[in-house]
C-alpha cells in the first residue's frame, strides 16, 4: 500500500480504531460531558462570541463534543468527519444529551458532494489540518460553505510543536510542508496505554501556508493570536501552569503551542 496514495483509507482506519478508546478515556470525560460539561476552551470561545441562532459548520468534528457544545449554546450545528465510527458515536452522544445536531461522514475535500448549504460560521480546531495534504483545497472548502461576510474560526496546535520529537528532546521534523509523514503510532494521545498500533499519514503546515490558503480563497484575516500553552494535556513532558493550561516542562513559555484566528469571507472563491 502506498501511504500517500491511500492516506484516506489509512487515516480513516486509524481514527475508527481510536474512537472506542477515546470514548472510554478520562481525556474526553464523556460522563461529565453528558452531565453538562462543555468541551470548548476559552481560546475558541473568545473568538466565536455569541453563537445563538448561528448556523455553524464544524469540520473534522471527531465524535461531536464541540459540535454538541455549540448546539447547547443555541447554534444550529452540522459536524463532519472522515471516521464513520466517530460519526456513529456523535449521533449517539447527541441523543444521550438530547441535543439537536446533524452529522455527516465524509472526507473534508468531498464535502461539496454531500452538502449544498452556506453557514454563518465555519469552525475547526486542534489537530485537524495535519491530516490534510493541501491547504489551498481546505481553504476553498471553507470559502465555499461560508455566507458572504461569514466567519471562519480556527484554533490549532502551533506548527512549531510538530517540529519536535515525541519527548520534545530534539527537532525531528521540518517546520515546512516537505511531504507526507508516514509512521506507526502506539496508543493514542487520549490513552497512551491503549492497545492500539496504527499507521497514520500526516503533513506539517507552517503558518504562512495556512494564511496564504485563506487569503487566496476570498477570506480576510481579522484576528491572529499565538499562545504559550495548550488547553489539552495531550503531549509528553508537560506541566500544569493553570487549570486547562499545559506547557512542555523543560521549555516553559519559550515556544508557541497554539495559534488561533478568525477570517471573514469578503469575495467569492474560484471553487474547489
Amino acid at each position: 500500500m502506498d501511504p500517500v496514495k491511500d492516506y484516506l483509507a489509512i487515516n480513516k482506519a486509524s481514527w475508527n480504531n481510536k474512537v472506542r478508546f477515546h470514548l472510554e478515556s478520562e481525556f474526553y470525560d464523556v460522563k461529565g460531558f453528558i452531565n453538562g460539561a462543555s468541551s470548548l476552551n476559552d481560546i475558541e470561545l473568545n473568538l466565536l462570541g455569541d453563537v445563538a441562532g448561528k448556523r455553524i459548520l464544524h469540520l473534522q468534528c471527531h465524535f461531536g463534543q464541540d459540535s454538541i457544545s455549540l448546539a447547547r449554546m443555541g447554534a444550529q450545528v452540522t459536524g463532519i468527519d472522515l471516521s464513520d465510527k466517530a460519526i456513529e458515536a456523535a449521533n449517539d452522544l447527541a441523543a444521550k444529551t438530547h441535543t439537536e445536531a446533524r452529522f455527516i461522514c465524509c472526507d473534508l475535500y468531498d464535502l461539496p458532494n454531500h452538502l449544498n448549504e452556506t453557514f454563518d460560521i465555519v469552525f475547526t480546531s486542534y489537530g485537524t489540518i495535519g491530516w490534510l495534504p493541501d491547504l489551498n483545497r481546505w481553504a476553498s472548502v471553507i470559502s465555499t460553505f461560508l455566507k458572504p461576510s461569514g466567519r471562519f474560526v480556527f484554533a490549532e496546535f502551533h506548527p512549531v510543536v510538530w517540529m519536535f520529537d515525541d519527548d520534545f528532546a530534539k527537532i525531528g521534523y521540518n517546520y515546512f510542508n516537505t511531504g507526507a509523514i508516514s509512521e506507526v503510532n502506539n496508543g493514542t494521545y487520549a490513552d497512551r496505554d491503549a492497545d492500539m498500533h496504527q499507521e497514520y499519514v500526516m503533513w506539517n503546515h507552517g503558518t504562512a501556508e495556512v494564511l496564504t490558503g485563506l487569503l487566496q480563497n476570498g477570506l480576510k484575516l481579522t484576528a491572529f493570536e499565538e499562545f504559550d500553552y495548550s488547553p489539552y494535556n495531550c503531549f509528553r513532558q508537560t506541566e500544569t501552569i493553570a487549570p486547562k493550561k499545559y506547557r512542555i516542562q523543560h521549555l516553559g513559555n519559550k515556544i508557541p503551542m497554539v495559534f488561533a484566528l478568525t477570517a471573514v469571507k469578503v469575495a467569492a472563491s474560484s471553487g474547489i
